[in-house]
């Protein structure tokens, strides 16, 4: 038995392109893992954590065991509440849309909070950066508007997946699997509803052996 954790990064619920794909794999999964736990987290209908001075100071203060406040533990592990809920699982899901060439500004508050020294990454004596969350695989499902899997000049544009993947393994998930649909506005609804429909297919068939 085992949990995966089901982020989702876009606003539109059932109109999002990469939720439908996300869904469709998580249930997917559900048949074929039916033991295991399903946890969701909507980063656009929870609160996390505001990450500004209070937060910055008080992780300073704490990880580097100055004099702190009852108020600086509290929203320091405000932070480290949020980093360990994801650290508990066994593996992960996302549902990204791309946002300007790159990721959903939650998300990537999401990141800042979960991407922190001694939890999730760490420094080696050498100098070396050491990812602390290992052995989880990651399913991630990519919506883009346009098209930036053809060649060199468009896939510069594309600081979604590229980004999202080195920042996991940064912290220590390698084994990255993940579908992705375009072209969902530029070529046209017909165009787009087919690229979802193959998307969904494909999906549903990683699940099984994820």
């Amino acid at each position: 038995m085992g949990t995966v954790l089901y982020i989702k990064a876009s606003p539109m619920g059932e109109l999002s392109f990469s939720i439908v794909v996300a869904d469709a794999f998580v249930d997917s999964y559900r048949r074929s893992h039916p033991d295991d736990d399903i946890e969701i987290i909507d980063l656009f209908k929870g609160p996390l954590p505001d990450f500004g001075f209070e937060a910055a100071a008080a992780k300073y203060k704490i990880m580097h065991s100055k004099q702190h406040s009852q108020e600086d533990r509290e929203i320091w592990g405000g932070i480290v509440s949020v980093v360990e809920e994801f650290k508990s699982v066994d593996k992960y899901v996302f549902a990204v849309p791309m946002w300007n060439f790159s990721i959903p500004y939650r998300l990537k508050q999401y990141i800042d909070i979960i991407v922190q020294p001694g939890y999730t990454f760490s420094v080696t004596a050498d100098g070396k950066y050491e990812g602390l969350v290992r052995d989880k695989a990651v399913f991630v499902a990519y919506a883009r508007g346009g098209r930036y899997c053809d060649d060199a000049q468009t896939q510069t544009f594309d600081l979604q997946k590229r980004y999202l993947e080195l920042i996991l393994g940064f912290i220590g998930l390698t084994d990255i699997r993940s579908v992705v649909v375009e072209p969902t506005l530029a070529a046209g609804p017909d165009v787009a509803k087919d690229a979802k429909n193959d998307a969904v297919k494909k999906a549903v068939e990683m699940a099984e052996r994820f």
